[in-house]
């Protein structure tokens, strides 16, 4: 009996110590990691508030910087797209609304404070861009391309030659000719008719010195133009040049006409 009441002494005894050790082996590791999860969390939520402190105006200022550069990407996306769907339109409107401006620039530049504005002129121009000059330099930059297709400095050099020597003389012929031509036109009467001596005597007193003055500004712009500039942008990048040309062209071509005698 004596045995019975020790083995189930022991063994009560054992049980107890088993549920201590057991609840404090249990207790212990708990305790120590809500202890340790919770120092951890504390310092994420600490990082994450300086640095949103840190970061927050520069991030808003970055932001709106990369809205507007985004803006004029879609911009100039949009228009190499266009270049490329309809290449002949495209460079026709563009070379329009350059010598459009060009015109205003000359007028604003040349006239008087009592002339009034000359919106026949200005319609003019933009009518020889559309017309004329876009598809002109379209076709023109595709040949060149074609004949001779390098990029080296030989190449470039004969295409500036070709350039000075047939496409551009041509066009500042046609140019005089076809602003003379359309001051006479029922469209854009202008109150001074110039008929076919007038146009002659015309070119004959200008377009030696527009010549001149345009062999020592179209080189530089053409060796741009050949040398870095692919083949369906040459057109945007030569009527751009052609902004500062075209004030002095416009300005030679509002001359009073020339003496036929």
């Amino acid at each position: 009996m004596r045995g019975v009441f020790l083995k189930n002494g022991l063994v009560h005894r054992f049980s107890q110590i088993c549920k201590s050790d057991t609840k404090n082996a249990i207790l212990i590791p708990r305790y120590r990691i809500n202890r340790g999860t919770h120092h951890h969390y504390h310092n994420l939520n600490k990082s994450r508030e300086s640095a949103s402190e840190a970061f927050s105006i520069p991030f808003s200022s970055s932001s709106s910087s990369s809205s507007s550069s985004r803006s004029g990407i879609g911009v100039i996306g949009w228009y190499l797209g266009v270049v490329q769907s309809r290449p002949l339109l495209t460079k026709s409107i563009t070379s329009s609304l350059i010598y459009a401006a060009a015109d205003c620039s000359a007028q604003t530049i040349s006239c008087q404070s009592s002339e009034t504005y000359d919106f026949v002129r200005t319609l003019r121009m933009a009518g020889y861009g559309m017309l004329i000059l876009g598809p002109s330099l379209h076709f023109w930059f595709n040949f060149m391309s074609k004949v001779l297709p390098k990029r080296d400095l030989l190449t470039t050099l004969k295409k500036i030659f070709l350039g000075q020597t047939t496409f551009g003389p041509s066009m500042t012929v046609i140019f005089f000719s076809a602003n003379a031509a359309a001051q006479g036109s029922g469209i854009f009467m202008c109150g001074h008719c110039e008929n076919g001596s007038d146009i002659i005597a015309r070119l004959k007193r200008d377009l030696i010195p527009t010549l001149i003055n345009g062999a020592m500004y179209w080189p530089i712009c053409d060796f741009v133009t050949f040398k870095f500039i692919p083949v369906h942008l040459q057109p945007l990048v030569s009527n751009s040049f052609s902004y500062l040309w075209t004030i002095y062209l416009t300005y030679m071509a509002s001359l009073e006409r020339a003496d036929t005698q």
